[in-house]
């Protein structure tokens, strides 16, 4: 399980640290184009399983072809170094507007990655109506 943010410096060739606690275990991963500014960095089993429930759904439907393709058409194989940092692709460092600043966060089973100034203005308008947006989900 993935929780907590963590502020981190985009280095030179796109490398980035990920947090130890993120580390253990995990040597193999997929990163790729996120929702709502960020990407999506997953275990690769969980990405698997992610796919595996995706190509069980019908291609007829037009937003399932989409959520394939955000998936699976940007997406990079990653197996981060000895020092635990891994490489982003260019493409997806210019897709998400990352730029020196970022923040890696927890999202459970899944890591995401933003730049921070997008990270935090993202989080300031989640926060503002969080009451609304918890209440949506009950039944």
């Amino acid at each position: 399980m993935f929780i907590g943010k963590y502020y981190y410096t985009l280095e030179a060739k796109g490398r980035v640290s990920l947090p130890k606690s993120f580390r253990s275990e995990q040597k193999n991963w997929v990163i790729t184009r996120g929702l709502d500014g960020a990407l999506f960095l997953f275990p690769e089993l969980t990405y698997l399983a992610e796919v595996e429930k995706l190509s069980q759904l019908s291609t007829n439907k037009r937003a399932v072809r989409d959520a394939i393709r955000l998936l699976s058409n940007d997406a990079a194989n990653l197996t981060p170094d000895k020092l635990g940092r891994i490489s982003i692709p260019e493409h997806l460092i210019e897709g998400a507007g990352l730029t020196k600043n970022l923040v890696v966060v927890g999202s459970i089973s899944k890591v995401e990655i933003w730049d921070r100034e997008t990270y935090h203005n993202y989080l300031s308008e989640l926060t503002s109506h969080a009451e609304e947006t918890v209440e949506q989900l009950e039944n």
